[in-house]
């Protein structure tokens, strides 16, 4: 059945057979636990993924072209059709699959907003494969002995490694778009490939700097701190008249560092800080090492923290992979141990501002969980708390966070517990235990 592309919808129906397959081999989908494919519209790319991953996920926002796809599709268990817009979608219930893989040919209108949906951390995606228009494309995976390098370049980048995979002409398309398409795939960078930085601070300066690209950065830049712009400049290598497109990627984050004050290269935790030792009556005995309690499986105490907003949905942090213990793994809104006599209640709170860079008034006690293997051997007092508005996350201690519908967090919880640090599964046992 052959449909009228929409001006409204920015269509532009892929007809090339081969065009379609190539690009449907690129996200790799054999044996994958799901694939989503956006925009699918006739369906030239989704017959090239059909029974190549566990599931495919079609999301299509045009009715017509909707309906057609799922008369299409109606006996296949493998196949989900999403009647919805792809720049609303809420991708949170995909993490329980695992890695999730994305590809699509995305209407020119909206392909920035689609990709920055799928792409901003924190985001189940692990591989995305989108046709672009070229111009995009070549800015995305720009370096910076490039024309097309600039803040999209860096931004991107910070997270994502973009491959510039080909031109597509305008002659596979039907209407045919006036301009070239490309196709680019996105795979996430490697942890601690880049030092950590406040990514707020990161994203403000990369917008005013290459606010206005012939101005010469110390025109552009908020006031620089700790010794002004010929210190920064000096700690950058760069020269007094650089401009934002002569910087590195690197360069940009060092930057930001310089903002927050960072000197010194990552580090993580420190082996010296000290904890209260308990017995098994979780009384305190003395005092050791981070280091030694924690080589030594000597059982000491800690908080979790669950933070909920006003819609009941919590807050999970996905550590960072700076952690001793568990990295980058998701965990509670915070946690950590307790200091040398210091209370639960007093570390819950202290935890909410140091690791979410929040003020919470109080928080409630929900329930106590014994020391063991799986909590590390640490006597945890779960506490709740409520916020509404967002969080200043510490990068040493965070890499990301998000809100999360607790039907959900179960969910994936029962199907990937290796996605999770084990205390955080043993307190949201209990919790669910206590709100059933």
């Amino acid at each position: 059945m052959q449909f009228t592309a929409k001006k409204s919808l920015g269509q532009n129906f892929l007809q090339d057979q081969e065009v379609a397959r190539w690009i449907g081999d690129q996200v790799q989908p054999d044996d994958a636990p799901l694939v989503v494919e956006i925009g699918p519209g006739q369906g030239a790319l989704t017959h090239f993924l059909l029974g190549r991953p566990k599931k495919l996920v079609l999301v299509e926002k045009d009715d017509e072209l909707a309906d057609a796809l799922r008369i299409r599709f109606k006996d296949r268990t493998d196949v989900e059709l999403r009647r919805e817009d792809a720049t609303r979608l809420d991708m949170r219930p995909w993490y329980k699959h695992g890695g999730v893989k994305v590809v699509g040919n995305l209407p020119y209108s909206v392909g920035s907003e689609i990709l920055r949906v799928m792409t901003t951390p924190p985001t189940p995606v692990t591989c995305a494969v989108f046709m672009l228009q070229k111009e995009v494309c070549q800015r995305l995976a720009a370096t910076i002995d490039s024309d097309s390098y600039g803040a999209l370049s860096i931004l991107v980048q910070a997270d994502w490694n973009v491959e510039f995979l080909r031109v597509v002409g305008p002659e596979v398309f039907i209407p045919r778009p006036r301009v070239d398409s490309a196709v680019i795939r996105m795979t996430p960078r490697k942890p601690g490939s880049l030092p950590v930085c406040d990514r707020a601070i990161f994203h403000r300066l990369v917008r005013a700097g290459f606010s206005q690209r012939r101005k010469q950065l110390k025109n552009l830049l908020p006031e620089v701190p700790h010794g002004g712009w010929e210190a920064l400049a000096s700690s950058l290598k760069a020269s007094l008249t650089t401009r934002a497109e002569e910087l590195t990627l690197a360069q940009w984050v060092d930057m930001a560092r310089w903002y927050e004050g960072r000197r010194d290269a990552d580090k993580g935790q420190k082996a010296s800080e000290m904890f209260d030792v308990v017995n098994d009556a979780n009384e305190v005995i003395g005092q050791k090492t981070r280091g030694e309690v924690h080589a030594t499986g000597l059982k000491h105490r800690a908080v979790h923290v669950f933070v909920f907003n006003k819609h009941g949905d919590v807050y999970l942090q996905k550590r960072s992979h700076l952690k001793d213990v568990h990295p980058l793994v998701w965990d509670s809104s915070a946690a950590g141990h307790l200091d040398v006599g210091e209370s639960y209640a007093a570390c819950a709170l202290r935890e909410g501002k140091e690791e979410l860079g929040i003020d919470l008034e109080m928080t409630t006690k929900a329930a106590d969980i014994p020391a063991t293997e799986r909590t590390g051997m640490e006597f945890v007092e779960l506490h709740t708390a409520h916020h509404n508005g967002p969080m200043r996350y510490a990068p040493d201690e965070i890499d990301c966070g998000e809100w999360f519908k607790p039907a959900v967090v179960g969910e994936w919880v029962n199907t990937r517990p290796q996605d999770f640090a084990t205390g955080f599964i043993e307190c949201w046992r209990a919790w669910e235990a206590a709100n059933p």
